[in-house]
């Protein structure tokens, strides 16, 4: 009685959400924007499309040229076909950087084509090394109203000289990423094919209304810690109909590391993720943390196809990261040749310094996954959380997983619970149950995401 009362109570939660149409990719910004009204090629910036001559100085004159058309409607700056090899550049406000099809801006190889910025405040040090990080190849810092879309074009961060250097633990700094918006707001990534990113593709932080549509995002099996889409203390975010291939996550959202993130206090949040095709081959499709230690909440995923990864939908946390990961709906997921469907880790990750606070735990709960059929599936689930803060309230509904042949066990749990109904193969028992006080807390998590939807 208690799974049935489970099933309605989640589908009049959805109808009144409106289904699954619904989410902040429905009051997402307009691609349809007017022409901007005035525009230029970078040719005429004196830049050369050879792939060998360096044209960051055209790129940042342009930029420069076009900031004076900031209170006139905006600008664009285009980028006709040809390989075109530049260092770090900065974009303005309402700007559109158009690559035409057969354009590449092609990152270089050179380090000091690099521009080195300071840590991201809610970080406190470089991810990678203590202190400072190279900057991005395209970079946003507090801008409004800014496009890079295109005739898929495409961006290519020729990544392997950095994979090697990581590797190797040969950084000076933390790896670059390819684009990056700090503080921004109204931005729109589309119609782009991103290769060989140096560590993650598009890195919005601090940002607000982001819309990113329709791209593309490859990297090497072997690419180590590569990261398609990561959105990082920001809110009202939509990702559609994407298609992201990577060395360790597709898409990853963050909101801080530890006591920097704790101290910076940005959450992630109203986040839409719908129409995706994802493969992470060491890491996760979809990942939560680990450092998300200024909150993540109200995520709605639907409608994604997720094959040939390591892990499906991942949430990662530690001891000392604080924040909470909760009001998650994951629905409507198709998945094919993974190693582990779902995964909640209570001891994931490293510290940035010894001043963490070790009582500083996190939070997970109210998380739904429903709607799920997998194949070749060898682990369905590993739920592990924290002693003195088991993950709660996980609620699993119409699920069915095919396992492998060779697959020992199937679900594993401990310091969790929550509440199934319609799940094969048969969950653990932590993760069973059907009791009120559980399906009130998966009809509260649906809710949430539902009146999130409408804001």
């Amino acid at each position: 009685m208690g799974a049935l009362l489970l099933l309605l109570a989640l589908s009049n939660a959805l109808n009144t959400r409106g289904g699954n149409s619904d989410g902040q990719c429905e009051y997402k910004l307009a691609l349809d924007l007017d022409p901007r009204p005035h525009s230029v090629s970078i040719t005429e910036f004196g830049a050369v499309g050879d792939g060998k001559a360096l044209n960051t100085v055209a790129f940042q004159n342009a930029i420069f040229y076009l900031k004076s058309f900031a209170d006139k409607g905006g600008a664009q700056l285009y980028v006709p076909p040809g390989r075109w090899l530049t260092g770090s550049f900065n974009l303005t406000s309402h700007l559109t950087l158009f690559l035409e099809k057969g354009a590449t801006v092609l990152a270089s190889q050179d380090p000091s084509h690099w521009e080195i910025g300071e840590p991201l405040p809610s970080y406190g040090r470089g991810i990678e090394t203590p202190g400072r990080r190279y900057r991005s190849l395209i970079n946003g810092y507090g801008l409004h109203d800014v496009v890079i879309t295109g005739d898929n074009g495409t961006i290519d961060g020729q990544g392997s000289f950095w994979w090697e250097l990581f590797a190797n633990h040969l950084l000076n700094y933390s790896r670059p990423h390819l684009v990056e918006f700090v503080e921004a707001k109204h931005v729109v990534v589309s119609n782009i094919t991103f290769l060989n990113a140096p560590a993650y593709n598009i890195h919005p932080v601090y940002c607000s209304d982001v819309h990113i549509q329709n791209v593309s995002i490859n990297a090497s099996p072997e690419s180590p810690r590569t990261v398609g889409i990561v959105p990082d203390s920001s809110d009202n975010v939509c990702i559609e109909d994407c298609s992201i291939s990577m060395g360790y996550d597709s898409i990853a959202l963050k909101s801080g590391w530890d006591e920097y993130g704790i101290s910076y206090s940005r959450p992630t949040s109203h986040v839409h993720i719908r129409r995706a095709y994802l493969q992470s081959f060491s890491g996760a499709a979809i990942a939560f943390g680990s450092e998300m230690s200024g909150g993540i909440s109200n995520v709605y995923v639907n409608r994604v196809s997720i094959c040939g990864s390591s892990s499906g939908v991942e949430f990662r946390t530690t001891r000392g990261r604080g924040g909470y990961i909760e009001d998650i709906t994951i629905s409507d997921v198709d998945m094919d040749d993974v190693q582990v469907a779902f995964g909640a880790k209570g001891h994931f990750g490293s510290h940035p310094d010894e001043n963490f606070d070790p009582n500083a735990l996190p939070v997970l709960r109210y998380i739904t996954l429903q709607n799920v059929v997998g194949r070749s599936i060898a682990v369905a689930g590993n739920f592990t959380g924290i002693s003195e803060s088991p993950f709660t309230s996980i609620c699993l509904s119409n699920i069915s997983l095919s396992l492998k042949s060779a697959s020992l066990t199937s679900w594993t749990c401990s310091d969790v619970s929550g509440s199934s109904s319609s799940v094969l193969p048969e969950p653990c028992p932590e993760l069973a149950g059907s009791s009120s006080n559980s399906s009130s807390a998966c009809i509260s998590s649906v809710n949430a995401i539902g009146n999130s939807a409408t804001l």
